[in-house]
Parts: C-alpha cells; structure tokens; sequence
C-alpha cells in the first residue's frame, strides 16, 4: 500500500476513535448528570451509561494500543506493553460485549409480546436484576483478563528466559500461544454474550412475525403503534447486529495475529475493529428520546455562537 493511502486511512482511524470518543462521552456525561439529579437511572440507562463509559475508555485504549503497537513492533510482545495494554483492553472489550448483550436483552424484553410464563417472569424480574447482570458482567470481565493477561505474562517470560519447548524460536512458541491459547480463549469468552445477543434478535423477530399475522387476522393496520415499535426495535438491533458481527469478527481474526503493523491491512483494520464502539452511540443518541433532547440543544446553542460570531 502507498504511503499516502495508509497516512490516509490512519488519519481515518484517529478521526473514527475520536467521534467515538466523543459520542461516548456524550452519553456519560449525560446519564451521569441524570443521576446526580434524580439519585437514580432507569435500568435501561444504567445499561446506555456502563456501556457507553466501557467504550469510552476502551478507544482511548485502543488508540494508544494500536498506535505504540505500530510504532514499536520489535518490542512489543518482549516488553511490558502487551501486559500492560492486554491488561485493560481485555478487561473493558469483554464489558463491552456483555453490556451489549444487556442492551438486545432490554430491547426484547420492553418490545416482544409472548405469553409463555418463562418469557414473562424475564420479563418482570429483568429490570430489577440489572444491576446485579452489570456487575457480574465486570466480574467475569475481570476473570477473563486474567486468562489473558496469563498469556501475555507467558509471552513475555518467554522472551527473558529463552527455554522454550521443543526448540523452537521465539516468534514460532509466540504464534502458538496464539492460535491455541488465545484464540479459542476469545472464542470461548465471546460465544456466550453473543449467543444471548443473537437470541435476543431471533425473539423480537418472531414476536413481530407473530404480531402481524394477528393485526392481519383481526383486519387491523400492520402499521398500528405496537407493530410499529416492533418495526423500529428491529432495525435498530439489526443495524446494532451488523456492527456487532464486524467487531466479533475483527476480535477473532486479530486473536489469530494475521494483521500485523508491517501488513498493508493494518490502519483499514483497525478501522473495522473499534467501528462499533465509534458509529453505534450515535444510532443510541438519536433513538433515545433523553440524549436526543440534549444533543438537538447542543445543536441550538452551537449554532447559536455560530451566528453570533458571523455578526
């Protein structure tokens, strides 16, 4: 890749960090300031807020990651930085995931219509069990990165003690820490808020494929509020699926090490890495009725100053 096309899609990449920044921010100054308020959230904010604060420190993480990365490949994997890096991005990317799935989980169970007593007993105890979801989420974060962090600690005394196995080279013993340890280590930590994510969508479906054959039984408008809701609900977790899938699947094929800072791939792909966390808070302003009304009045008053400066 030319010089100038990969400046141009770093330059890209810090431009999508930073939005991502700024949208997060948004969000938790936001909620944070409701919260000192009203001295309590709605349990869907207190998932917006652990979710879009996870993120936010997760891009600042990550920019620093991928650029220290890029710049000083050689030491790397044999200085402190991998731990040091690994310690908090794996922390705040798997809280990243499992907020995500809370926020599918919430959209289901505030939209999906089904009488199965199962279905219904979620439904009324999950508002009040959100808390304590968000809190085992940071505990099992916290066991995972200590997995992680585990294997970064393995790469690094590798390195200062040369006694690898099987006489093989430092960079082979490396790369197979990598594909048999971390990888099916992400694999593994990943499938379940995943699995929830994806079943979350797969109900809110069904719920609306089963609302619209009743509104066209009882002759009423497929376009009625109820079906409505549904309609939105879904595009939103649709659009929320498709980012979420990009991610999952960047994480893995990063796992796996096939894009390092010497490929010509690696600014585009670390551009398809944190695009989840820098497009999706912008789609969770503008559906949320709260950050939509601050965000329109931040609107206002910077065209406001805007206007006033032209005089």
């Amino acid at each position: 890749m030319q010089p100038v096309l990969s400046g141009f899609f770093m330059l890209l990449f810090v431009l999508l960090c930073l939005l991502g920044i700024l949208a997060n921010g948004f969000i938790v100054l936001v909620l944070s300031r409701e919260r000192m308020r009203r001295g309590r959230l709605l349990p869907s904010d207190m998932i917006l807020l652990s979710l879009g604060a996870s993120r936010f420190f997760l891009q600042w993480v990550g920019m620093a990651n991928s650029f220290y990365y890029f710049l000083h490949l050689a030491d790397y994997s044999t200085g402190p930085a991998r731990q040091f890096f690994g310690l908090h991005w794996d922390f705040l990317n798997t809280a990243t995931f499992w907020f995500s799935s809370w926020l599918s989980v919430l959209f289901c169970m505030k939209i999906a219509n089904f009488t199965h007593p199962t279905f219904l007993w979620l439904k009324w105890r999950f508002p009040g069990s959100v808390p304590w979801l968000l809190m085992a989420s940071l505990l099992i974060s916290f066991i995972v990165t200590l997995l992680f962090f585990w294997g970064n600690h393995a790469v690094y005394q590798g390195f200062l003690i040369r006694k690898l196995p099987g006489n093989m080279t430092f960079r082979q013993w490396s790369r197979r820490l990598e594909i048999h340890y971390f990888l099916p280590l992400k694999l593994i930590t990943l499938f379940f808020p995943c699995s929830i994510f994806v079943v979350s969508i797969a109900l809110l479906i069904n719920s609306l494929r089963r609302h619209t054959g009743r509104m066209r039984l009882s002759a009423h408008s497929p376009q009625d509020p109820s079906a409505q809701a549904h309609t939105r609900a879904l595009k939103s977790l649709i659009s929320f699926l498709i980012l979420y899938a990009l991610s999952f699947g960047s994480l893995i094929i990063d796992a796996a090490g096939f894009f390092s800072s010497k490929s010509d791939w690696y600014w585009p792909w670390q551009i398809v890495m944190y695009l989840c966390t820098s497009v999706h808070p912008f789609f969770l302003i503008l559906s949320n009725l709260r950050l939509r009304g601050v965000y329109r009045q931040l609107l206002l008053l910077a065209r406001g100053f805007w206007v006033a400066s032209q005089k």
